[in-house]
């Protein structure tokens, strides 16, 4: 019987199929995108803010992790979050020009590392409400210490509020959004024969879809 906080029987032990594969570039792909314009929202906000602009980065960055938890979740397998922030970050760089440069795939790993991290520790079983909230919490986290170093904001008087406020923005953009978007995508049904569906059929587990 499949467990309350969203546990399932199994993962990680068959190789990635092929429809694994093509779905993690998909999302790669859309999520570079999505990530591209989020800078374009990150430079309003930062406007709009006035002196306190260099906080807009903290407040958005939970956006930044949304493809990690996602993928996870719909394909199941070790390393699947990793892999789909990296991909992401390269639609950024390579294809839309991001000014961050080669160095976006780093902090894209350190992002897919930290979001991955609490499912990993579930064994892939385990994708409740509650994994998915610690999922954006250490993926902002841990590129929290990178950036940190990168940028020299330890000894600053307001480290502490960019913690704060990247960790909340990790919490609710990139792990409950993420939660929401794969329910969503259950309804349509577009997830039939992916491994979210399949432990949940061998789980007898609830999945919503849509009317009719």
């Amino acid at each position: 019987m499949a467990e309350a906080g969203g546990r399932t029987p199994r993962a990680g032990r068959t190789p990635l199929a092929l429809r694994d594969i093509v779905l993690m570039v998909v999302l790669g792909v859309a999520f570079g995108f999505l990530y591209w314009a989020l800078v374009q929202a990150w430079n309003g906000l930062a406007v709009l803010m006035g002196p306190a602009g260099d906080l807009a980065q903290h407040v958005l960055l939970g956006g930044w992790l949304l493809v990690a938890p996602l993928a996870v979740a719909i394909i199941r397998r070790p390393g699947v979050g990793i892999l789909a922030e990296v991909l992401a970050s390269v639609v950024e760089v390579v294809f839309l020009g991001s000014p961050v440069g080669p160095l976006l795939l780093v902090a894209a790993a350190i992002q897919g590392l930290g979001s991955e991290l609490p499912f990993a520790l579930g064994r892939y079983r385990r994708f409740g409400w509650g994994r998915f909230a610690v999922s954006g919490l250490l993926g902002a986290g841990l590129v929290f210490v990178w950036s940190a170093f990168r940028f020299g904001w330890f000894g600053q008087d307001v480290l502490a509020l960019r913690l704060g406020l990247q960790l909340a923005s990790g919490v609710l953009l990139g792990g409950l959004l993420a939660k929401v978007l794969l329910d969503a995508l259950l309804r349509t049904g577009v997830l039939d024969g992916y491994a979210v569906v399949r432990d949940a059929a061998a789980t007898r587990e609830p999945v919503a879809r849509r009317a009719g």
